[in-house]
């Protein structure tokens, strides 16, 4: 992960905003999706308009489900594409 971990709704929450607030547009796209017991593996491409630049990035998910709910979430991706596609 090129981050390190977040824990509890406020840090999640901060981060989130820290990535979401500066958007004008998000869209999601899963390409595969499997599971194993409680454990959701996702691929997906992350998409963001932010400052009038698109941002585009392939981003590996994990998700360890409990009583329904997420109880762990890991997203890794190339932190690189990230900042080459956000800065300057």
């Amino acid at each position: 992960m090129p981050m390190p971990p977040m824990q509890g709704k406020p840090a999640i929450k901060t981060i989130l905003q820290q990535i979401v607030s500066p958007t004008s547009w998000i869209e999601w796209e899963t390409l595969n999706i499997a599971e194993a017991g409680n454990v959701v593996f996702t691929e997906r491409v992350d998409r963001f308009e932010m400052a009038g630049k698109k941002v585009e990035l392939p981003v590996a998910g994990v998700f360890e489900i409990e009583n329904g709910k997420i109880k762990a979430w890991r997203d890794y991706f190339d932190m690189a594409a990230w900042t080459r596609q956000t800065s300057g």
